[in-house]
């Protein structure tokens, strides 16, 4: 018959007991343990109990002890009650908070949660995070962890060290890799894990050795080396990069990743954020003293800042230089990096508010130079203007002379150590009256652009000007609908036609310099808008009017556009005169413009279509056309199919996949090819293997940096769930690459993928 005592409180017991007990089939004893204030209650049921009141209990067959979080079994166990001690042996399984530890003799403090167990072998659940995930990134995986130790050490609630130990976050039966240690610490309030003598063993076979490796048990931020990264560039050579992050405090971090390459030699990376409700930034600075290749000192420093000032306004700084025009090309493993030629150098403060009755208005002052980068020799680049400053002012209210106010005005003075210098203020006031209904609207709209130029006389022979353009123009709209369906859904469908019509007098710009304006593509965002030309310095003489129908298939039960088809077409009622200089006018035969054909959405199950089409109708030739389709019927299975066109520049194909090749390999790769270069302008190919526990990738990745010039680069990553990634990583190659990657994203391996609070 089993036997339970309780052990709760003092109560009166048999004379019999008052000197010792031995119970096998009788009625359950209470005691009280030496610290019990709170009357939490221990309960110990074994086959066999005996003991003396008030000093211990010994309990024999099939024990199993129960207090409030924990649980323990053993074959044997004494529970000395002046100490809250327990000693088992024998099959023991310790039970506490979802922790399991089970090993052959178990010493432990019911109170302190001091302890230990000798040739253990434990089950950790993952702590819950204490912070959001950053935006944009999944959630960090939780993962529970699992091992074995000769000893491990119970030192307090939540804190752990094994000795001789072994760690893995794969499961149980799953032995592909895991952490071998000397001495483990397991810290589950502070979210660490410290190895000391430790190797990472990987399929039977260590491959890193640390005499100190320590890392995160829910990828949380802490101070450590991160694990190193190994590479192969062809501008660079063979590559390894030992980052170590330095949690300074909950809002400040920072990284120093040395990088030593083979043909160039070693360079410093240093990073630094910061983050305050009030301000926030971040400074990168980069050094490559005497690079082998260049022969040259070599530096990038990046400077970014927002701040929160007094009385609502703000400012801004992004400061940004390198050292030498071949900076990127040379060091970089991105094509998104290597293809900047020019860096910001600027600061702003802006500040909004309102005004009137539901008025609002923008004030901001800029300071902007830029850094020009001549990275090919054949494709020079013109250095745009400095603006020292310029001041901008917005402003829109409702409630003006029963219409809708709106302003745009700037001052800007412009500079350029070749071209024409000189100052333009700018003011564009106009009034729009909206006449809408449920299902149309007319918004026609008057105003006037006036501008005046003063001129550096040093720089040019021009004389100072102005001018003062009217503008006028007329919106409509109608919007038509029917129940329909598709692929057993319900859809609405709508039928959209849409007339913009502008009319601008001339009025002669030809003596005004060009400092910012040029001519617009046509596309969908521009045919509807009263300037072809961007910028202020050049304003369209028009008599135009602008004809387009938008048809859209919406879900109907909860309206979610599901595609969207349109066309759109400009004509002209007089020829052009104002124009760009060196840019030749439309051609005065020439009374329409393209027309422009799109479509986008969901244009069957699991296939997504965006498209676009220019037309010249004249000439019955395609201007420009970018087509695309992507199939993903599952995440990490995506195919993506482009093709763009532009007539007489560029004829590209471009198809990227991420596809499984079984259930646990995938293949990824891009292929961008010109056709009129009859070149690849960029390549990746690579392959994925998902352990559960742990993931391989191997990924070569190839790309145009200039007319004559190619980088090549080999990224070899392996990724342990839970712990670190080794290698060099190629997961921002893959997302940029691979429209619709996925991965499974766990431990962070840069200062960036960690987050800051208050984000």
């Amino acid at each position: 018959m089993r036997v339970t005592l309780a052990v709760l409180c003092a109560l009166p017991l048999a004379a019999a007991a008052q000197e010792g007990l031995t119970l096998k089939s009788q009625p359950s004893l209470i005691l009280i343990p030496p610290s019990n204030t709170d009357a939490v209650p221990l309960f110990i049921e074994a086959d066999n109990l005996r003991g003396r009141n008030d000093r211990e209990t010994e309990a024999e067959g099939d024990v199993r002890l129960r207090k409030r979080g924990k649980a323990i079994f053993a074959d044997w166990l004494r529970y000395d009650k002046p100490e809250d001690e327990i000693t088992a042996v024998g099959n023991v399984r310790i039970d506490q908070r979802g922790d399991v530890t089970e090993g052959d003799r178990l010493h432990f403090n019911l109170e302190t949660e001091r302890g230990f167990m000798d040739k253990s072998r434990y089950s950790l659940t993952p702590a819950a995070p204490v912070a959001p995930p950053v935006a944009g990134f999944p959630p960090f995986a939780a993962t529970d962890a699992r091992g074995s130790a000769e000893r491990l050490l119970f030192e307090g609630p939540r804190l752990y060290r094994a000795q001789m130990a072994q760690y893995t976050t794969c499961a149980p039966g799953n032995d592909d890799w895991f952490i071998r240690a000397r001495d483990l610490l397991i810290d589950k309030d502070h979210d660490l894990g410290v190895a000391r003598d430790a190797s990472i063993v990987f399929m039977g076979v260590p491959i890193f050795y640390s005499p100190y490796l320590s890392f995160s048990l829910h990828q949380e931020r802490k101070s450590g080396f991160l694990t190193p990264t190994y590479g192969s560039t062809s501008t660079s050579g063979a590559e390894f990069t030992l980052p170590y992050y330095w949690n300074i405090a909950p809002n400040r971090d920072a990284t120093i990743s040395p990088r030593i390459m083979t043909k160039r030699g070693v360079q410093l990376n240093t990073e630094f954020r910061y983050l305050d409700p009030r301000y926030n930034g971040q400074l990168q600075v980069e050094y490559l003293p005497n690079d082998n290749l260049a022969r040259l000192d070599r530096s990038g420093v990046f400077f970014k800042h927002s701040q929160a000032l007094p009385y609502g306004w703000d400012g801004a700084l992004d400061l940004q230089t390198v050292s030498d025009d071949k900076y990127f090309t040379d060091l970089a493993t991105l094509s998104t990096v290597t293809s900047q030629t020019v860096l910001p150098r600027q600061g702003s403060l802006s500040r909004s508010g309102t005004w009137g009755q539901g008025g609002t208005y923008g004030f901001s002052a800029l300071v902007q130079r830029w850094q020009t980068l001549q990275v090919d020799p054949l494709a020079p680049i013109t250095s745009p203007y400095t603006r020292q400053p310029q001041l901008m002012l917005t402003a829109y209210n409702q409630n003006i002379l029963r219409s809708d106010f709106d302003f745009v005005g700037n001052f800007v003075d412009f500079n350029h150590p070749t071209l024409v210098n000189g100052q333009r203020y700018m003011a564009y006031p106009s009034l729009s009256l909206p006449l809408q209904t449920s299902y149309a609207y007319v918004t026609p709209k008057i105003g006037v652009n006036l501008a005046h130029y003063a001129l550096d006389k040093n720089t040019t022979t021009l004389p100072n000007t102005s001018r003062a353009v009217p503008i006028f123009s007329a919106e409509s709209s109608l919007v038509l609908e029917r129940d329909t369906s598709a692929y057993g859904q319900r859809l609405t469908q709508t039928l959209e036609p849409k007339l913009y019509y502008v009319y601008i007098p001339y009025r002669d710009q030809s003596r005004i310099p060009n400092f910012e304006s040029g001519l617009q593509d046509i596309n969908f965002a521009t045919i509807y808008s009263e300037n072809q030309f961007s910028g202020y310095d050049r304003i369209n003489d028009a008599n135009q009017v602008t004809l387009g129908v938008t048809s859209r298939f919406l879900n109907a039960d909860n309206g979610v556009e599901r595609l969207r088809v349109g066309v759109a077409q400009r004509y002209y009622f007089r020829p052009q005169e104002v124009t760009l200089p060196g840019v030749p006018p439309r051609s005065a035969q020439r009374s329409t413009s393209d027309l422009l054909a799109a479509v986008s959405g969901t244009v069957a199950p699991y296939w997504t279509a965006e498209g676009g089409w220019q037309y010249n109708t004249d000439l019955s030739q395609t201007q420009r056309a970018n087509i695309g389709a992507r199939y993903q019927p599952q995440p990490g299975k995506v195919l993506n199919l482009t093709y763009r066109h532009t007539a007489d520049v560029l004829k590209q194909t471009d198809i990227s996949a991420q596809w499984p090749l079984s259930s646990q390999w995938s293949a990824v790769g891009r292929w961008n090819y010109s056709v009129l270069d009859k070149r690849t302008v960029e390549a990746l190919a690579g392959v994925e293997y998902n352990g559960g526990c742990w993931v391989f990738r191997a990924v070569a990745h190839r790309f145009v940096t200039a007319t004559q010039e190619v980088s090549t680069s080999i990224f070899l990553q392996l990724e342990l769930n839970g712990v670190s990634r080794i290698g060099s990583n190629p997961l921002d190659v893959l997302r940029r690459n691979i429209s619709g990657y996925g991965h499974q994203y766990s431990q962070p391996q840069r200062a960036e993928d960690y987050y800051l609070p208050f984000r």
